[in-house]
């Protein structure tokens, strides 16, 4: 297998559109839904870093290839890279991304994600870190890294954490789907356009002449329509919800659900207990305490505290769930992991805690850019 970081095909895997004032990102891997490789994520960073000093460049659009925005990094690649002992470069690849995350949340021109597909994981990070997202009904968005061993990333324990109620630790914990409506009614989508009426708003973006984000605003809120979820969705069970997961433990929300479940048999609170019982009890445990340290966390601090925990992971020196995680559901599809520990009795406090510390003072901690620039216009 070559090397994450010597793929020479970066230019054809990021493709770049110039239009009067706008430059267009084209994430072009369609075949594995835009997943994102570390070369990717370099050749974003020095688009992005130029396009904020060229003043000829008033915004920045981005977009995916075929029927997914981005379904997020490249896990099949980082499981076999760690397969293969060549940690350094799976640790070049969390570096970049999530120094891209954090310069996409402080970016100084307007930054308009286009979410027609499958968003998810980092891919929902390209957008939701950005000043203006657009859903459509098309639109996917899911942060399901907690079902392969792993933690909601890049930036979003921060973002789950700002959520209303205790949607964040719902979506975090499950991996649950939110559609475009759902997207624009709680928050991450900041407008709703049909995905048939894209072309012409793509088109109307390459020639229109905007540098500041109250005209790119009255652009898209000329074009974005108001939606609302329909009966099914998720945010019409906001007290359940709440009641549920507004706990402190991952096994006090699996109680609460299980009581929900002897008195109401609500076919949801099944199917969310199902997710519960299936996902690695460790996975579930970080992740609960990401996020709900995040609350009281500015993005910087998310980021870098994700970076600990993920470097934890790729060691693999309390689990190997990533790993056995990303094999059985992705690559084998045998859906039939052994996680260690196989049950929350035997997941530790010390196992938790040693995901939010450093391996060791020789482990360099994530250096982001831009240490003095605030997060003034990201949507959450």
């Amino acid at each position: 297998m070559s090397s994450l970081n010597d793929c020479n095909d970066a230019d054809n895997m990021v493709l770049v559109e110039e239009g009067a004032s706008s430059r267009t990102i084209i994430l072009n891997r369609p075949n594995v839904l835009n997943a994102l490789l570390t070369p990717m994520g370099v050749r974003m960073t020095k688009l992005y870093e130029s396009w904020e000093k060229d003043s000829r460049v008033g915004f920045v659009v981005i977009k995916g290839n075929g029927r997914s925005f981005c379904a997020g990094g490249d896990v099949v690649t980082l499981y076999r890279l760690l397969s293969e002992g060549r940690v350094e470069e799976c640790k070049e690849c969390f570096r970049t991304f999530y120094s891209l995350m954090y310069r996409l949340n402080t970016y100084l021109k307007p930054h308009v994600a286009i979410m027609n597909g499958i968003t998810m994981g980092g891919g929902a990070g390209l957008s939701v870190h950005g000043s203006f997202c657009i859903a459509t009904e098309k639109t996917v968005f899911a942060i399901p890294e907690v079902l392969i061993g792993s933690h909601p990333d890049a930036g979003a324990s921060y973002y789950l954490s700002h959520l209303p109620g205790h949607l964040g630790e719902y979506l975090g914990l499950t991996g649950g789907r939110l559609s475009g409506e759902e997207l624009l009614a709680c928050g991450f989508a900041t407008h709703y356009i049909p995905s048939a009426r894209l072309p012409l708003i793509e088109e109307q973006l390459r020639t229109l002449a905007v540098h500041d984000f109250s005209a790119m605003e009255t652009f898209l809120a000329k074009h974005s329509e108001h939606v609302y979820p329909n009966e099914n969705s998720i945010l019409h069970r906001v007290e359940t919800l709440n009641k549920c997961f507004g706990h402190d433990t991952v096994e006090e929300i699996i109680g609460a659900l299980e009581s929900e479940v002897a008195e109401t048999n609500d076919e949801w609170c099944i199917s969310t207990l199902k997710k519960l019982r299936e996902a690695p009890p460790l996975s579930l445990k970080i992740s609960l305490k990401s996020i709900q340290k995040a609350r009281f966390e500015t993005l910087e601090e998310c980021l870098k505290r994700e970076y600990r925990m993920s470097m934890r992971m790729i060691s693999r020196q309390i689990s190997n769930d990533f790993c056995e995680g990303v094999r059985t559901r992705l690559v084998e599809k045998s859906f039939a992991p052994k996680w260690d520990p196989p049950c929350l009795e035997q997941v530790t406090e010390e196992m938790v805690n040693a995901y939010f510390e450093r391996i060791s003072v020789d482990e360099p901690e994530l250096e982001l850019p831009n240490k003095l620039r605030k997060a003034s216009h990201a949507n959450v």
